[in-house]
């Protein structure tokens, strides 16, 4: 049974950065896509990147500006969000999912399109 276990969350400062992961299990992780997204207190879950099954497609929300990056190392079965210059409002429980993506097709960081979940992590922007 496939298995995704986010940490790495915490606590920082605006301004600082904080480097997410996502632990792939029960399955190749090479033979799925992986989406980020997050979902703040009273507020919807929203997508944010997502990393097609070899990496040669990453799709980012606009929203992002470049502040975050998706990356993955299939040998070691994680991926990672990058996230630089963070703000208040990016303080949300951060979550990983994954899709069966062949061939490293196209992926889109929409949450319909991702059929197993981790339990997310805590991620807070406060000074």
């Amino acid at each position: 049974q496939l298995q995704l276990v986010e940490s790495g969350g915490g606590l920082v400062q605006p301004g600082e950065s904080l480097r997410v992961s996502c632990a792939f299990s029960g399955g190749t992780l090479a033979y799925y896509a992986i989406g980020w997204f997050r979902q703040a207190p009273g507020k919807e879950r929203e997508g944010l990147a997502c990393i097609s099954s070899l990496g040669g497609t990453r799709n980012y929300v606009d929203s992002l500006k470049g502040r975050f990056t998706i990356s993955r190392d299939n040998a070691r079965s994680t991926v990672y969000l990058q996230m630089n210059n963070l703000m208040p409002e990016d303080t949300a429980v951060y979550y990983c999912a994954a899709e069966v993506g062949p061939e490293d097709s196209y992926c889109r960081p929409i949450a319909a399109e991702f059929g197993t979940w981790g339990q997310g992590t805590q991620v807070t922007v406060s000074s």
